[in-house]
């Protein structure tokens, strides 16, 4: 695992040859983070990315996705996200303030995956035309759990035991 940060170039990313980039969580709107976006533009379709938190709010917008600032935001623990491949009920951590607009994804070849059980918002997005995905939350299952989120926490387990290049674009 090669932990990047957010000033690193796609160019620089790509020459590590990752077998895959993970978009990591960050504090403030994701609208700020334009060069990170421009970057993230570039790795689309290069090799599989994933998302998470923050990183979920940057891949969409790379993507041509909009978020929105939410009157509360997503705060602690005990949130109830449904999985919607799945139609299971996840219970999560939470801690931002922004949301992937639903209605920007008209047009856009994405599938909603996860939403939150409290007020509808988007907590999940996988990417039909290549291969990425993100989520809004942290999971607060085990790694050994069988559910989708419990395999990549498994993936991401393996590639580091194998020394394997996983990219993290930490903001």
């Amino acid at each position: 695992m090669c932990i990047r940060d957010r000033y690193t170039t796609a160019e620089e990313i790509l020459a590590a040859r990752p077998d895959g980039i993970f978009l990591a969580n960050g504090p403030g709107d994701p609208k700020d983070l334009q060069p990170i976006i421009e970057e993230v533009k570039k790795l689309i379709g290069k090799k599989p990315i994933f998302g998470i938190c923050l990183g979920h709010q940057i891949l969409a917008l790379a993507n041509g996705a909009d978020t929105f600032k939410m009157k509360f935001g997503h705060r602690g623990v005990n949130h109830p996200v449904k999985d919607l491949l799945e139609n299971k009920v996840l219970i999560s951590s939470q801690n931002h303030g922004y949301a992937v607009d639903e209605k920007s994804l008209a047009g856009l070849n994405v599938e909603i995956t996860n939403i939150s059980l409290n007020d509808g918002t988007i907590e999940g997005l996988r990417y039909l035309d290549h291969p990425s995905f993100a989520v809004q939350y942290l999971s607060l299952i085990h790694i050994s759990e069988p559910t989708r989120l419990g395999m990549i926490s498994y993936a991401v387990f393996c590639l580091k035991k194998k020394k394997q290049e996983l990219s993290l674009i930490h903001s």
